[in-house]
């Protein structure tokens, strides 16, 4: 069927061609972290309730923004992932004049304030437009539209340019996010093994230099505590008060009436809001939950990559994103991780965040529906 007829029949049948193995997994996710959000915004925390209603109103501002991307055009795609880009590459540069920093609370300068809305941290808009954006030079680049020396530099520069920008703030945990996220849809691209490894050892290089002359002491403390735990009971403080809530849990949830302080339990630290409130039983749903949504995610992009790669490799690369911030948000919380101040999307606590997480799960979910139409 031509794209033009397979466009309105994906408005047509909308709801018959929406990919439900995406959405219900985030949705329920979603109502998990307003369970537990609720909890912990509810134990004497500033500004509750009315922080709790404008995270469940950006839940529903998101899942409206999620429905309506469904609906977009391939082409129109393309135009959305160059406007995302080209705003968030401003929104930094603007990060670094606008004389707003929370960087005395949270190491670095990598928000802005936004009227009504309250802070909005920039990076997050890049990663969704980065991996917009890079997919279709990836699949220029292979079905040799151009050539290989002008599309790696335009990668080069596509993903530069806002790597230097949030190195500046310094967000490395963000940092790490782009790198791998292009390490990804580089690989499924079509990398050879030799380069794989050639690079590995690049990255080990590049940890060093960081290590000499980025990282500040507080994110020294942060690997050194994670390598030698209990090295520095200060540094380690976050890391044995996030065990303590997590082992507190028990198999359904805690019922004491005081729970265990962790710093920032309401976002970087919610992971253990969940074991706590939930118990073993509610944080094995949560993790099944993100398993089943990103298996899915991959599926859809092995199933296309012959017949859509940029498609595929969009996919991907916001796949790559997700995944990073699930596995090194829990992973840091019970230990297995450096403690980074990376969210876990779709629970932590950020009203901004979390619509741009519902940003990225439209485009997700706009091609899932893209592969059921072509069955049809």
């Amino acid at each position: 069927m031509p794209r033009t007829g397979l466009e309105h029949l994906k408005r047509r049948t909308f709801f018959s061609v929406m990919d439900y193995w995406v959405l219900v997994p985030i949705v329920l996710v979603s109502i998990i972290g307003l369970f537990v959000l609720n909890k912990v915004l509810a134990d004497g925390f500033d500004g509750y309730p009315m922080i709790f209603y404008k995270q469940v109103g950006a839940v529903m501002v998101g899942l409206v923004f999620t429905l309506v991307l469904c609906m977009v055009e391939v082409p129109t795609l393309r135009l959305i992932g160059w406007g995302l880009y080209i705003v968030s590459i401003l929104l930094l540069f603007y990060a670094m004049v606008d004389k707003f920093s929370l960087e005395y609370k949270w190491g670095a300068d990598s928000w802005i304030r936004i009227p009504v809305l309250g802070t909005f941290q920039p990076s997050e808009l890049t990663k969704i437009g980065l991996a917009m954006t890079s997919a279709f030079v990836f699949e220029a680049l292979q079905q040799k539209k151009i050539k290989p020396w002008k599309g790696f530099m335009i990668l080069l520069a596509l993903f530069g340019v806002p790597v230097l920008l949030i190195m500046r703030q310094p967000d490395f945990g963000t940092t790490m996010v782009v790198i791998f996220m292009f390490l990804c849809m580089l690989f499924v691209w079509g990398l050879k093994w030799r380069y794989v490894l050639l690079g590995s050892s690049g990255l080990v290089l590049a940890g060093i230099m960081a290590w000499l002359f980025y990282f500040s002491d507080y994110q020294k403390n942060r690997i050194i505590t994670f390598l030698y735990p209990g090295s520095d009971p200060t540094a380690s403080y976050n890391l044995l008060q996030a065990k303590q809530a997590i082992a507190s849990g028990g198999l359904l949830g805690s019922t004491k009436d005081n729970p265990v302080h962790v710093p920032v339990k309401e976002s970087d630290f919610i992971y253990t809001a969940v074991s706590e409130h939930m118990g073993l039983v509610g944080t094995t749903a949560l993790i099944i939950l993100i398993f089943f949504f990103l298996v899915r995610c991959l599926y859809i992009a092995a199933r296309i990559r012959n017949s859509q790669p940029a498609l595929s490799l969009m996919m991907v690369g916001l796949v790559a994103a997700l995944a990073f911030h699930f596995i090194e948000n829990m992973g840091m919380c019970v230990g297995l991780l450096p403690i980074t101040g990376i969210p876990l999307p779709f629970v932590s606590q950020g009203g901004t965040a979390m619509i741009v997480n519902f940003i990225a799960l439209g485009v997700i979910s706009s091609i899932s529906m893209e592969r059921n139409l072509d069955r049809m």
